[in-house]
């Protein structure tokens, strides 16, 4: 550390209003409802290299704290004063993860030198693409999400390039909305030139540049200590995206984690070959992607509170993503869904926690973020509307010490519910339902929050967008003797004759007076429900969080006439603790049902195989191998991958595989069949 720890806890608070002024800056001033009431933005400072150095934290989103800017800022030639530059282009540099996301950043002078930049980003409503709002799962490649913008510069000695900016506003379905909104994000970044401007004049130059830096070692430095206080070991854990594609196939993310002194590597072979549809995770393989990592920052932080929030929270951290999965794909692989795959990341993240320090962690949260999106023309203006209804998301997990936050609990919580009056000024719909569901947080010690449902009418001939729908199959885990949270539901025209379940597809049309009805996934539970207080049962029974029946049945409470029956809840609960528990995770029938099958032995096999095709080939021949074995019914599958491997064998007799050198197994199953072959007599010599 250069400079003295008065100074620099100083300078932390000048560099943290400045953000928070940019910040409240875009607010004010951004044209769409998903950024003025649902605030998926940032606004934030970096180092000349690109490193964060402060973050924002009254409004805004939180997954970006460790934002790394250098993979985009590095491709432009020079910097000038005035200069703007943008990009959402997530395979030039790593940085951005969707193309919603259009991220600017302007550097930062003082007396012709460089100091700093500004970044900021938009989730816009549209940037084109085959559907309204840019995100569907549907996607196989990029050319079909919306218009690439390659890093350039937006304003040149700040001048807007109207090349670059109408090539933009004449690929989009609402130009002028995403106009508003970029102007929004060049308002933020003037506001954060001219605060660095005045801590610079505060604190000197040198001090400034200096401290920046130390800034950055300082989170380091606090993230080392909390890394000390976890158990060194490994530690492992999986969980699942319900499909990898349209009524395809689950999709699996494993994870290894080895805690050593104060460093933490985190390996995730054994996952998922990259996916022929837009759940893919753009890292390029890069050692700490903040959207990996963000579940690391949300756990520190709830261990610490006065951490200072930048890039060095994650220097401890080491990642490796083979080269062609899910979380490391190649281009074109489409990439625009990909929140679903980052928020089943941070559930992950603590399921290895939970292991190690099983006293602090949550059971799993909701795990799914559905994001309701409506096109149409409003027949009260006659203008065509592209605009978000609003964000659901599911209850929190429960805790150690407290049930899980109702309705608005885990990974995305940073995004605000739209009021709905807005939602109805903006779009022709009605909000016939919008409130807490009960029955759905996972029981426990302490339950999982409670899920949302939401309906909502359509007035006009539209199409509803409903990105990020997950968990209708496989449930938010729950720990410790806490039970799953309930899975999702998606309907249209909900108790009628024309009842559609959507499942998760996420782009559907819609005829004037269909009614939307959603009920979010929800978090699990912590510890055994039969250990829960009945009183504390009763007070959610009177609430409307849990029904009667379901007291008796998940929390052994017998309530009759308003009041706990003493007697009938011993002998309930005496009854329900003779049933088997599940173990430390209680995952739900689905999974236990899917892994009954697919096992680790399996999906090793399963891993060794696709090895030996190119990348190009992988999704194609996991569809052709869960295909076979599930027309076996679960029949004579053991635990050791020979399914797997008779399967892709079979394969490859079908259909002609082009190969990689193989794997050690199949190597060696080769050369065994190989010897075999030498070995056996030939039918003219043994006849002889």
């Amino acid at each position: 550390m250069s400079i003295d720890n008065v100074t620099l806890e100083i300078l932390a608070n000048h560099a943290r209003a400045a953000v928070e002024s940019m910040a409240y800056t875009l607010l004010r001033t951004a044209h769409a409802v998903f950024v003025s009431e649902s605030q998926d933005f940032t606004s934030t400072l970096v180092t000349a290299e690109g490193k964060t150095f402060t973050y924002h934290q009254d409004t805004g989103t939180t997954w970006m704290v460790t934002l790394d800017c250098e993979g985009f800022i590095k491709l432009i030639d020079s910097y000038e004063e005035g200069d703007i530059c943008i990009t959402n282009d997530a395979y030039s540099g790593f940085v951005v993860t969707h193309y919603p996301d259009l991220m600017l950043w302007k550097p930062i002078f003082w007396k012709k030198e460089l100091v700093c930049f500004a970044t900021c980003f938009i989730h816009h409503t549209d940037v084109g693409g085959t559907v309204p709002t840019s995100v569907s799962r549907d996607n196989t490649v990029v050319y079909q999400e919306g218009i690439r913008v390659t890093p350039r510069k937006l304003l040149k000695r700040g001048k807007v390039n109207r090349d670059v900016l109408e090539m933009i506003l004449a690929n989009v379905r609402a130009p002028e909305q995403s106009w508003g909104d970029l102007k929004a994000q060049i308002a933020s970044m003037n506001t954060g030139e001219r605060k660095v401007h005045e801590m610079i004049e505060r604190f000197g130059l040198k001090t400034f540049k200096e401290g920046i830096h130390d800034l950055i070692d300082s989170g380091e430095r606090q993230a080392r200590d909390i890394i000390r206080s976890i158990p060194d070991g490994e530690y492992r854990f999986s969980d699942y995206i319900d499909e990898d594609s349209a009524g395809g196939w689950p999709v699996r993310i494993a994870a290894r984690m080895v805690v050593k002194g104060d460093s933490i590597l985190l390996d995730f072979t054994g996952s998922d070959p990259q996916l022929a549809s837009a759940l893919n995770v753009p890292t390029g393989g890069g050692e700490r992607p903040w959207i990996v990592l963000n579940g690391f920052v949300t756990a520190f932080y709830s261990l610490v509170p006065h951490l200072l929030l930048n890039s060095g929270l994650t220097r401890p951290i080491r990642c490796i993503f083979p080269e062609g999965t899910v979380l490391n794909p190649q281009f074109p692989a489409a990439i625009n869904a990909r929140s679903i795959a980052a928020i089943r990341l941070q559930d992950i993240i603590v399921g290895l926690l939970s292991q190690a320090v099983p006293n602090h962690m949550p059971a799993a949260a909701g795990g799914a973020v559905v994001i309701l999106n409506v096109a149409t023309v409003d027949e009260r203006t006659g203008k065509r509307v592209v605009t978000v209804i609003n964000p659901v998301m599911g209850g929190g997990g429960g805790t150690p010490h407290a049930d899980g936050p109702n309705g608005a609990g885990g990974t995305c919580n940073f995004l605000m519910n739209t009021p709905l009056e807005i939602t109805e000024a903006h779009a022709p719909t009605d909000i016939l339902r919008y409130e807490l569901e009960p029955d759905t947080g996972g029981p426990g010690t302490y339950r999982g929050g409670p899920s949302i449902r939401m309906e909502f009418q359509i007035h006009s001939p539209s199409t509803v967008n409903t990105r990020n729908k997950d968990r209708s199959k496989f449930q938010a885990w729950g720990v410790n003797g806490g039970k799953p949270g309930k899975a999702a539901r998606y309907l249209i025209n909900p108790g009628t004759n024309r009842e559609v379940d959507t499942g998760n597809a996420d782009n559907f049309a819609i005829e004037p007076g269909d009614i939307v009805s959603l009920v979010s996934s929800t978090g699990g539970g912590w510890g055994s429900p039969l250990d829960r207080d009945p009183e504390t049962v009763l007070a959610d029974v009177r609430q409307g969080f849990v029904s009667v029946a379901s007291a008796e049945r998940d929390y052994g409470v017998v309530v009759r006439n308003g009041v706990v029956d003493g007697q009938a809840t011993q002998r309930r609960r005496a009854a329900l603790r003779k049933e088997k528990a599940a173990g430390y995770f209680d995952f739900g029938p689905f999974r236990d049902e899917f892994e009954r099958v697919w096992h680790d032995g399996n999906y090793r096999a399963l891993t060794e195989v696709l090895t030996t095709v190119p990348v190009h080939w992988r999704f194609f021949v996991k569809h052709r191998i869960f295909e076979a074995l599930a027309r076996r019914g679960g029949t004579g599958i053991g635990d050791d991958g020979s399914a797997v491997y008779e399967a892709f064998e079979q394969l490859g007799r079908e259909v002609p595989l082009p190969r990689n050198l193989p794997g050690p197994r199949m190597r060696a199953r080769s050369g065994r069949r190989r010897a075999a072959s030498r070995n056996r007599v030939p039918a003219s010599a043994s006849s002889a």
